[in-house]
């Protein structure tokens, strides 16, 4: 009897029947095991009876009949091809690819199909893809749509891992599939036969072509290069580039450049070859030009730069280029002109008329330029990297003035048809490296370029003998303000102004700007533009600070100071802010927009004088609205003051360390009348030493420092004082009498000191009685905010209200309480007029309560 309990379920019946099943057949397997066992014990000892086993070392060493079995077993074994094995290798990939798609499992779906995508290109180099192949790729992207479509029905959302998988196979087989767009659609018109065909394509035997080692012999023999080697193409042939077939050459490779797994390095090589091989300057021309803008497709992308080795390479075809134009005026590059279509002969221009090819010199140029700029971008300011980098810059000029001279020459014939926007382009570029640097720096760079320069090279524009520096900015913007507008204009009178005030010409720099009206309408330009334009203000004020025009400085560096974007506005750097919501995008963009290191405006500097006018100027300020409160509290810089009341809140202040602590540090003693003190803090800033003449800029603040040390003890202690020697002033402050009393009778004028000046005795007389007191500030204090009160009550009364005057009038007397007043005086009813009816009215002499926001209700007579 069995051990389990057997119910009387029909449930438990049939599992007990299925047990019974399963324990008959193990025993049936059991039986045969022990029977199998059986013979093989009986053949072995039938085997083994009649010999005995060796013992000993013997029973290692292998006998006759042992060595004919394992050879036969050896001879059994199937030598496979290394084809075969990819092919099995691509089978079981398959599989596992369609074992995946019945459980939805797309993560393995997705590791599979990039493994899938290794192994095909070793087999499609044996011959074509396999058919197998085409018939998956087929199947799972039919697959992908069908689980797409559910997806979008569906309530269940898919997993995260399968979501991934999904999104990776849906971005990936659309591109693999365009590849074989053909093949698949073959699939899809009729499966079977597709995969018939690829049995019988098997089937049929393919000859191998014996000629390949006859042609590489005979190449190798030959020798295409100085080692033995030569280029060797399809097929096994080897490549030959002759003049003849240069521009066949250079359709290929001109149609292949920019399309997908194209090896531009070998584009490259290609076009060097024929570089090499061309004979006339209409071949030559059209290699370098195509050699040119291959390069450039090296760096594609903004994350990076053209290499130094690529750039200087570039840089010397087209010098090269130039040369064979300017050697051969009948043939000339343009933007406008047709391309020629028949690679067989070349074009033959007709007798007194030039043969046109298609380029541009200018956007050759100006890809050279940026390209460089990027690389300075990249590059580390602050390593000998970026100094050699930068003497690349020489070069480039030179070629740019090169440029201009040829385009120059190609616009005085009206039959060209070149446009003005070409000649102006070239023009600005060339002024873009010049108008930021000393006149001492390009009177070297321009006398470099023209020793560089053919002396057959004219300029009209600029001849060489065009004299210095100021001459060359001069000539350059005038030709553009005739000949241009819009942006290239603006740019042109930025650059002319920001080389002005460079040099220290303030006046003529102010009145361009303000006579331009750029300030009103920069708004509009692009983003460089408008980062030009922050430069060249910011140019400006440092020449009114060097000029010793601190109030003029300090409002042209305000608004880009004050703002505390300085890196932003002036594209020196990128600051990220906490809660800044900039796109990867946006981000790009502005770091595309940086400049250059060698080009910053030294933001330090831009600080140290800013902070500096500020001092000079809110500190006196300061002091006037302490001394008169009836004076509304201007301000001059918020910034400043912030830094200026975060510096007092600190309990304990240590020596100076930086630029700030200095100033602030200034400010502080020149507020106490330490002028002397103050004078000495902004001395010690070392950062005045990268200003040009630094000892007459150290002069020049201590002068104005006295000054405002005047004014400001002038407002600080004027209320007690009677009477004050004009010499005693001088003596303290160190001062001439006459400038004493020039100041002071320049506040007088501006009635900011409320005296009199006795030349005679040469004192200053106060008057009394003009300053308020304390108590008579503070009441008119209240009464402007008392009145301010008043208005902003009725304009919100008038919001609330929107002009009904009768919106809170009393519609009827209730219950008698209407009325005058009776019994007491006339004081009768609540409803009516307080102190007894119309006649009790207040009027004239003070003000009548109104009612407060709700204005005066009218009475209800009885």
């Amino acid at each position: 009897m069995s051990r389990f309990f057997h119910g009387d379920s029909s449930s438990e019946s049939s599992s007990s029947d299925e047990e019974e099943l399963y324990s008959d057949e193990e025993e049936a397997e059991k039986s045969q095991e022990e029977s199998s066992e059986a013979d093989k014990s009986d053949n072995s000892d039938s085997d083994s009876g009649g010999e005995e086993k060796p013992s000993g070392a013997s029973r290692f060493i292998k006998d006759a009949a042992e060595s004919d079995d394992s050879s036969d077993e050896e001879g059994r074994k199937v030598v496979k091809s290394a084809k075969d094995k990819r092919l099995e290798e691509l089978e079981g990939t398959i599989k596992l690819i369609e074992n995946a798609q019945k459980i939805n499992d797309w993560a393995v779906i997705s590791a599979e199909f990039d493994k899938l995508n290794r192994q095909i290109p070793k087999l499609a180099q044996s011959g074509t893809t396999p058919k197998m192949y085409i018939k998956a790729i087929a199947d799972l992207e039919d697959f992908m749509n069908e689980t797409l479509a559910k997806q979008k029905v569906s309530l269940k959302k898919m997993n995260a891992t399968n979501a991934r998988g999904l999104n990776a196979v849906k971005q990936r087989i659309k591109k693999n599939n365009k590849d074989f767009t053909q093949e698949i659609e073959m699939y899809r018109e009729d499966s079977f036969g597709f995969m018939m065909s690829d049995e019988e394509d098997e089937a049929a035997p393919v000859e191998k072509p014996k000629k390949v080692k006859n042609e590489y012999r005979a190449v190798f023999e030959d020798g295409g290069d100085e080692e033995g080697f030569s280029t060797v193409g399809k097929g096994g042939k080897a490549l030959q580039y002759t003049p003849e077939g240069i521009l066949k050459h250079l359709r290929v490779v001109m149609e292949s450049r920019g399309k997908k797994n194209t090896d531009r390095s070998e584009q490259i090589r290609v076009m060097e070859k024929l570089s090499e091989v061309a004979i006339t300057p209409y071949q030559k021309i059209r290699v370098l030009l195509a050699l040119i803008s291959t390069r450039f497709d090296l760096t594609a992308g903004s994350a990076s730069y053209m290499s130094q080795e690529h750039w200087r390479l570039a840089e010397q075809e087209f010098a090269t280029l130039l040369e064979v134009l300017e050697s051969n005026p009948n043939m000339v590059v343009l933007e406008n002109a047709e391309e020629w279509e028949d690679d067989e002969k070349p074009p033959t221009p007709a007798a007194g008329e030039e043969l046109r090819i298609p380029g541009s010199i200018v956007s050759l140029v100006e890809r050279l330029d940026d390209e460089l700029t990027r690389s300075l971008q990249h590059i580390d300011p602050h390593t000998a990297e970026y100094i050699e980098r930068l003497a690349d810059e020489g070069a480039l000029y030179t070629k740019i003035v090169r440029s201009m001279a040829y385009i120059e020459n190609l616009s005085i014939d009206t039959k060209l048809g070149i446009s003005q926007e070409t000649t102006n382009r070239i023009i600005m570029r060339r002024l873009e490296h010049v108008y930021f640097k000393p006149s001492q720096v390009m009177n070297i760079m321009e006398e470099n370029t023209w020793k560089a320069l053919p002396a057959s090279l004219k300029s009209q524009i600029t001849p060489q003998a065009a004299g210095d520096i100021i001459t060359l900015i001069h000539t350059l913007c005038t030709y553009l303000y005739q000949n241009s507008e819009g942006i290239i204009r603006a740019r042109a009178m930025l650059c002319h102004i920001y080389f002005l005030a460079l040099h220290d010409q303030y006046y003529r720099a102010r009145d361009m700007m303000l006579m331009s009206h750029l300030q009103e309408t920069i708004s509009n330009f692009d983003v460089n533009t408008q980062i030009l334009f922050n430069r060249t203000l910011v140019q400006v004020g440092l020449c009114a600070f060097r000029a010793g025009l601190i109030n003029e400085a300090q409002n042209s560096l305000q608004e880009i100071c004050g703002s505390g974007r300085q890196k932003e506005l002036l594209a020196q750097g990128v600051m990220m802010q906490r809660y800044s919501q900039v796109t990867p995008e946006q981000e790009r963009l502005e770091r595309q927009r940086q400049l250059p290191f060698h080009m910053h405006i030294n933001l330090e500097l831009l600080e140290c004088v800013y902070l500096t006018c500020s001092m000079l100027l809110e500190i006196p300020l300061l002091a006037q609205t302490g001394s008169s409160p009836d004076i509304k509290k201007r301000v001059i810089s918020k910034t400043y003051r912030r830094m200026l009341e975060y510096h007092e809140r600190q309990i304990f202040t240590g020596p100076p360390e930086n630029t700030r602590d200095h100033v602030m540090q200034a400010s502080k003693a020149l507020a106490a009348g330490e002028w002397k003190k103050s004078s000495n803090f902004i001395n010690s800033i070392k950062i005045w030493d990268l200003i040009s003449q630094p000892e007459k800029i150290k002069t020049m603040l201590s002068e104005h420092i006295q000054e405002e040390g005047l004014r400001t003890y002038l407002f600080t202690y004027a209320p007690f004082y009677d009477t004050l020697s004009v010499g005693i002033l001088s003596s303290m402050f160190e001062l001439s009498e006459r400038k004493v009393a020039a100041i002071i009778s320049k506040m007088i004028s501006h009635e900011e000191l409320a005296a009199a000046l006795d030349q005679i005795n040469s004192a200053i007389i106060f008057r009394k009685g003009v300053e308020l007191s304390r108590l008579q500030s503070l009441a008119l204090t209240l009464s402007d905010k008392a009145s301010g009160l008043i208005e902003s009550n009725e304009r919100t009364l008038e919001q609330k209200t929107q002009g009904t005057a009768n919106a809170f009038e009393r519609s009827g007397q209730r219950d008698g309480r209407g009325g005058g007043r009776g019994g007491r005086g006339g004081r009768g009813g609540r409803g009516g007029n307080r102190g007894g009816g119309e006649s009790s009215r207040r009027e004239g002499g003070g003000r009548q309560f109104t009612g407060g926001a709700l204005g005066g209700t009218p009475a209800v007579k009885a």
